[in-house]
């Protein structure tokens, strides 16, 4: 097996405008953003759509795309706990939220095909929060489709949908089915299910960055709305160990003290590793805020430790869901 010449592998980010989007991302972790006063709300980081790929920067395998790393080097980098298909099953983003997002949904696997959609579980890790910021997610006990529907219909519609707060640290679980919306004020690390489908519901009778009312998907969206959501929470602050755990990623939370020396994963196991906060170096890779990297499944030893920066660090650890992911 052929092993890359750096430990962690690098990708280019997509940065992505959006009506809610803000500028966090370059004053927070300093990223390049076109010098056009427009709102980015999205950079995508690991990304393998048929319109959008992450690109390799720098080392053996530089200038490739992510689908080619999936198909042509599977075995050395995504190991043989890789799921199949075609594409790489994960995406990960940034999402600086200025604004709020609108209420929306993603269909469960037993809608989206039906619909021509693609089902998305997602999970969000707040990496900052503005005094009073919240998330929406699920629906007020008794909420039914007919109940909802009509509040659409007289603009109370949000009134329906439970207001979370959350702070810096905190994490939520969004699988497919649950009505949510990201709330103002918010920077947040976006782990998903490699899909685009999204159904939005209501828009806060906000206009698109065309000045046009954006389209609204009100007979999927009923469709899709697990109604039955009515207790959603918020993990809180959890420094170390496990967020969130599916079938389709886990993602563990680590943390090191100033200058300490920890081992990511296990052997065998491939995992993307993003920084929450302060540095870590990767053998002569060093990752500072807001970085994500790919730790190929054949590091070993040394090549699966990370040395903490003089103000420690803590980042979070992506796997794949299933027996990939423990």
């Amino acid at each position: 097996m052929e092993k890359p010449d750096c430990v962690v592998i690098q990708l280019q980010p997509l940065y992505q405008e959006r009506v809610w989007g803000g500028r966090m991302l370059q004053s927070r972790y300093g990223r390049p953003l076109p010098e056009d006063g427009r709102p980015y709300g999205e950079s995508w980081e690991v990304v393998d759509r048929a319109d959008e790929q992450s690109v390799v920067v720098g080392g053996r395998y530089a200038g490739l795309t992510l689908n080619q790393l999936w198909r042509e080097h599977r075995e050395d980098i995504f190991g043989a706990e890789a799921p199949q298909g075609e594409r790489f099953p994960l995406l990960i983003k940034l999402l600086d939220a200025r604004d709020v997002l609108s209420l929306q949904v993603h269909p469960p696997a037993g809608e989206a095909a039906a619909l021509q959609g693609e089902p998305k579980t997602e999970m969000w890790v707040i990496a900052g929060a503005a005094p009073g910021a919240c998330v929406y997610a699920g629906v007020q006990p008794g909420t039914t489709r007919e109940l909802f529907a009509a509040a659409l219909a007289d603009g109370s519609a949000a009134g329906l949908v439970p207001q979370l707060p959350v702070a810096e640290g905190d994490f939520i679980f969004i699988p497919s089915g649950r009505l949510h919306a990201i709330g103002a004020g918010l920077l947040i690390f976006e782990i998903q299910q490699n899909s685009d489908t999204t159904y939005r519901v209501f828009d806060w009778n906000r206009l698109g960055l065309d000045g046009q009312p954006r389209a609204m998907h009100v007979a999927e969206s009923l469709r899709c709305i697990d109604f039955a959501d009515s207790a959603p929470s918020c993990g809180v602050a959890a420094v170390d160990g496990l967020l969130v755990e599916c079938a389709y990623f886990a993602v563990h939370r680590r943390e090191a003290a100033p200058g300490a020396l920890r081992g990511c994963g296990r052997a065998g196991q491939f995992l993307m590793v993003g920084m929450v906060a302060g540095t870590a170096a990767f053998g002569d890779v060093r990752l500072g805020p807001g970085d994500w990297a790919l730790l190929p499944s054949g590091a070993v030893g040394a090549e699966r430790e990370a040395t903490a920066g003089a103000e420690g660090a803590q980042w979070l650890e992506v796997g794949f869901g299933g027996a990939g992911g423990t």
